[in-house]
């Protein structure tokens, strides 16, 4: 199901559907909502900070959503991801029925976790499917 269509114009480009996504530093109030997983309708509105920094184009925004099964992420950062502590925070908050989420890009048949390395390590180690937010190109 599409939650939303946005086009980007302007963006930065630091986020883009070639392979060369760089992983992004978010504002603060963006990533306390992705961490508890308390995103507010419009999700355009909400992820605004995150689509500033795509390459201009058409966007489907989905989720938030568990991640389907055998779909293969493609890493932006060091993966398995080195701070363990951070891991283990957000075991305990998935153990405490939180969904953090964690937002990929889809671009062909490739999936890029653009934030989230941590968030999905840990729902992996909790044997849990992860809730993601999806940034599908057009």
């Amino acid at each position: 199901m599409i939650v939303e269509r946005v086009s980007v114009s302007g963006g930065s480009g630091t986020i883009n559907a070639d392979g060369k996504v760089v992983r992004p530093e978010l504002q603060q109030a963006l990533r306390i909502a992705l961490a508890t997983g308390q995103l507010r309708r419009p999700l355009s509105a909400t992820l605004r900070p995150l689509l500033d920094l795509l390459a201009d184009g058409d966007y489907e925004l989905h989720g938030p959503e568990p991640l389907a099964d055998g779909v293969d992420l493609v890493p932006t950062g060091d993966w398995p991801p080195s701070d363990e502590a951070r891991v283990t925070y957000y075991r305990t908050a998935i153990r405490t029925h939180h969904k953090p989420v964690a937002v990929l890009l889809h671009s062909g048949d490739q999936v890029f976790i653009v934030d989230g390395h941590h968030k999905i390590a840990a729902y992996r180690a909790e044997g849990a499917q992860p809730t993601t937010v999806r940034l599908v190109v057009n």
